[in-house]
């Protein structure tokens, strides 16, 4: 493991001071609460510092107004929008703080560079192999029929087989190869590994990323060695204590962590023949995996742990774990290999993608998302973005267990949906308020009666009385289109109690806020905005789309219609959280701007950021005291 950076910083004008240790890879540096290091100075930007790690090292980039100088006079300065590599005990002068760096460069450092250097002349391996395969063997089959057969699978891997001992990889002269290959070998048991932990916590329903062939199978196993690597799994089980752990992103995240001293060990008993085996395992799984599955999506797309994957081109790949974006180390074998990844992967929903039609955006049967994009409109090669849909929809209760609201916050919200008060809510992408959408239509009563309007169907109503619509794109001759404003026009004639729109991002938005006028109150919707105030400027924009109304019209539409603004951040660990709870309490009579006044706030603490109160309370406090919900003293606990 890498050693943790450790960051002092000293503000000059008054001699306050902190030390602050990190272990991850990006910490960011600035005035706003979502950086890692908050710096409350007015002279300092929002965000001004972004460390990342490169090697054994860090590499600082300047992103705000501040020029900083690097050493200890100051010998070199770096201007908005540079960036330099940085030595040991580094001193960063952005005013008006010093910054002291300092880290070791440990075991853990040099043996990420070299698992990166193992990792590429890996790929070099299998891209060599499959190119022979290719010569060889007819790979463009049914692969549903393929993956069936006992006679094709045996062909391909002892094709395979071959080719990997005409590559001289598994009798090394040299040390190279004899790293190579006790790399390989890893990586193979390392799979293993995962794929049974995935096995032992899988659900009675099979994900709608399984390929349902039995290609995965190992025709030509050993039994022999077989046996050896279920013993090196059960050996690695108990040392790791894997069975203690009934989380299966716990059970991950021990693997990640101690899987490398744990397998040295192992390879030090380890005899030439197993190490042969587990290296042709691996190529083999690999190999087949392009066949007949996902290539090197295969694994990610079955990991709960991760959210989100990222292709941007062949050879980076980069996921969302636990809300952090990393480079999953995973390549594709070339760039044709990663256009049949994505052709196999749209076609489950009858969709195609070509040079005519170069850009996929598609729903799964089981709610994840996919965005593809090929040449040429890509233009490093084809594009992939996977959004998966999660198992298990988040409760409340566990967005306050996460940190992203407090328990006050959470009765307070439930009391105003339950006494129908319309709600939006805002943020960036990935900053989760469709999670939070999801989460508060859990207090809507079981009696009412719900129509839901989304572009990409991913709500999750745990209710029985739902009516579900999502938007049509139009056909090959241009017509059948169906809006998110048809729908809400739609929604009006089908008796809701409630309407619940995913986004609003267009003309829709005016239609929505009628209706939460005429009768439909409790409704909800989510927006791109970055605070409450920006709120009212977006709806100004997104209205006038739909309608050549006066700003001041648009005010009192939105004053009669909106309760509540929902702010939601993600911070710079991945965190997400809610920034901000405000009411639109109305039109100023001085200023004719709408009123919005801030109830709860996130607050930098000694703890880190809390969703604090305000001590203001909402119009509507009286409303919610006499529903029996909520307390006037828990408010503010």
């Amino acid at each position: 493991m890498s050693k943790p950076l450790t960051i002092q910083y000293i503000n000059d004008i008054d001699s306050q001071q902190a030390i602050k240790e990190f272990d991850r890879s990006v910490i960011r540096i600035g005035k706003a609460l979502t950086n890692d290091i908050v710096l409350p100075n007015h002279f300092v930007s929002d965000e001004a510092l972004v460390l990342r790690r490169r090697g054994t090292g860090w590499e600082l980039s300047v992103l705000g107004f501040n020029s900083v100088r690097i050493g200890e006079k100051g010998e070199l300065e770096v201007h908005g929008g540079g960036s330099c590599l940085l030595e040991r005990a580094s001193l960063v002068k952005l005013f008006p703080y010093n910054i002291r760096l300092n880290w070791d460069v440990g075991e853990g450092d040099a043996e990420d560079v070299e698992e990166q250097r193992l990792d590429g002349e890996m790929s070099q391996l299998l891209l060599k192999v499959h190119i022979e395969l290719l010569s060889r063997m007819d790979l463009r089959v049914d692969t549903e029929r393929a993956g069936n057969t006992e006679d094709y699978l045996f062909n391909l891997e002892k094709n395979i087989d071959e080719i990997v001992r005409l590559q001289g990889v598994l009798k090394p002269k040299v040390k190279r190869l004899k790293d190579l290959l006790n790399h390989v070998s890893g990586r193979s048991v390392r799979g293993e590994l995962i794929s049974q932990l995935l096995e032992a916590s899988a659900s009675s329903q099979p994900s709608i990323w399984s390929t349902g062939g039995h290609w995965s199978r190992m025709v030509t196993a050993s039994p022999n060695l077989e046996d050896e690597l279920k013993g090196i799994l059960a050996k690695i089980t108990r040392e790791l204590k894997l069975d203690g752990y009934t989380d299966l992103s716990e059970r991950m995240a021990v693997v990640e962590q101690h899987f490398r001293p744990c397998w040295k060990d192992i390879l030090k008993g380890l005899l030439d023949d197993s190490r042969e085996y587990l290296t042709l395992r691996h190529v083999k799984k690999v190999i087949k995996d392009v066949v007949f599955g996902y290539g090197p999506l295969e694994d990610l797309l079955r990991l709960p742990t991760i959210s989100e994957i990222m292709v941007v081109s062949r050879d980076h790949i980069y996921v969302e774990r636990n809300g952090v974006l990393e480079n999953s180390g995973r390549q594709f074998l070339s760039d044709e290999v990663t256009l049949s990844i994505i052709e196999r992967i749209v076609a489950k929903v009858g969709r195609r993608i070509d040079k005519a039609q170069p850009l996929v955006d598609a729903r799964l049967t089981d709610g994840s998302r996919v965005n593809a994009v090929i040449p040429p409109l890509a233009v490093s090669g084809p594009a992939l973005t996977i959004r998966k849909f999660p198992h298990r929809a988040l409760l409340v209760d566990d967005l306050v267990n996460k940190g992203a609201l407090t328990r006050t916050v959470a009765e307070f919200l439930r009391a105003a949906v339950v006494t129908r008060k319309n709600i939006l809510i805002s943020g960036g992408t990935g900053t989760g308020k469709t999670t939070l959408l999801n989460c508060l239509s859990d207090f809507i009563p079981d009696k009412e009666r719900i129509v839901t309007i989304e572009d990409t169907a991913e709500l999750q109503i745990k209710k029985e009385h739902v009516v579900r619509m999502e938007t049509k794109l139009a056909n090959i001759e241009g017509a059948g289109a169906y809006t998110i404003r048809d729908l809400v026009k739609n929604s009006l004639r089908m008796r809701p109690d409630r309407i619940i729109v995913g986004e609003c991002r267009g003309g829709e938005a005016l239609d929505m806020l009628q209706a939460m006028n005429t009768g439909h109150d409790g409704s909800m919707t989510t927006i791109h905005a970055n605070s409450a105030k920006d709120v009212i400027l977006r709806l100004d924009v997104l209205v006038q789309m739909a309608s050549d109304l006066p700003i001041d019209s648009i005010h009192r539409q939105i004053a009669s219609a909106l309760n509540l603004v929902i702010q939601l951040v993600r911070m710079r660990n991945g965190r997400r959280m809610i920034s901000q709870v405000a009411e639109v309490a109305g039109i100023d009579l001085e200023t004719h701007e709408l009123h919005v006044k801030d109830l709860f706030l996130l607050q930098d603490t000694p703890t880190g950021p809390v969703l604090m109160p305000t001590g203001r309370l909402p119009t509507f406090m009286e409303e919610l005291i006499e529903s029996g919900m909520i307390a006037l003293d828990s408010f503010y606990l």
